[in-house]
């Protein structure tokens, strides 16, 4: 009996001494490393951007505003060939719910007018940073590229004896100069673009906008003009370029026109965008 006991409790010290092995081993097992001790700290995903879809670009805008931008439309007189120029011409793109864009040319008696829009709708892959600061840093880039001039004042300063109200202040010959003349006393070219007509950043369109105005050579003797809108509104960045090339030689298309149609079209995008 007493050899019986002795021989159980050496068994029962082996398998003590065995267990404590086991249990000191597992520390460096997959399943414990795949649980860290800071495995409770969730990572809070950036939030997502507002506009999951894109609207129908070539279908987006009316067709009052399509013959206001393009005349040509209203002079076809064949009601197919007119209802094509409606239409316009579908950008390819091979993912619909982020990039979508149409395209308008039309030929009138007095120029050809191009009109091209696009949206492209941005989603960040990396959880850290959100949709819309992922469109923001795109609109950034497109305004970087623009090289958009720096702002200037429209206004002279005036001068301290007027601003003092000096009763013995005389008038210059260039405050008398004729309106047509530029403050050095030297003709204003007649392609100049105003002060307030310039490129420059628009403060009343979606939450950030620009816009561009560049008058070029296109090699003939009529200088195309091309008006850029860009503007973000959330996740979505929206493109306008609205091109006139003019048919008579020596002719320059209308700068504050031209900015005014982009802009009224910018701002009809933009709403239906929130509707």
């Amino acid at each position: 009996m007493q050899r019986k006991a002795y021989v159980t409790g050496t068994a029962a010290l082996l398998a003590a001494l065995l267990a404590g092995c086991t249990s000191g081993s597992g520390g460096d097992s997959p399943t414990d490393n795949a649980n860290p001790g800071d495995a409770g700290t969730a990572t809070v995903a950036a939030q997502p951007g507002k506009y999951r879809t894109l609207p129908e670009p070539c279908g987006v805008i009316d067709h009052d505003t399509l013959d206001s931008l393009l005349p040509g439309i209203k002079q076809l007189t064949d009601p197919e060939q007119q209802d094509r120029a409606y239409q316009g011409d579908a950008a390819l793109t091979y993912n619909t719910d982020r990039k979508v864009g149409c395209r308008w040319k039309v030929e009138s008696a007095d120029a050809t007018d191009r009109l091209a829009v696009d949206f492209e709708r941005v989603v960040s892959y990396d959880n850290a940073v959100s949709d819309d600061d992922q469109a923001q840093k795109l609109f950034l880039e497109k305004e970087t590229a623009a090289d958009l001039p720096e702002p200037s004042s429209a206004t002279p300063a005036t001068p301290a004896s007027s601003a003092a109200g000096s009763a013995t202040a005389t008038p210059t010959p260039s405050a008398t100069a004729s309106d047509d003349a530029s403050p050095s006393g030297t003709e204003t070219s007649p392609d100049a673009t105003p002060t307030d007509l310039q490129p420059r950043v628009l403060s009343d369109l979606g939450d950030e906008a620009y816009l561009d105005d560049q008058l070029g050579n296109s090699g003939s003797t009529a200088e195309p003009r091309t008006v850029t809108v860009v503007f973000r509104t959330s996740n979505v960045v929206v493109t306008i370029e609205y091109e006139e090339q003019p048919t008579a030689t020596g002719t320059v298309p209308d700068s504050k026109e031209m900015q005014d149609k982009a802009r009224d079209l910018a701002s009809q995008l933009a709403d239906a965008l929130s509707s």
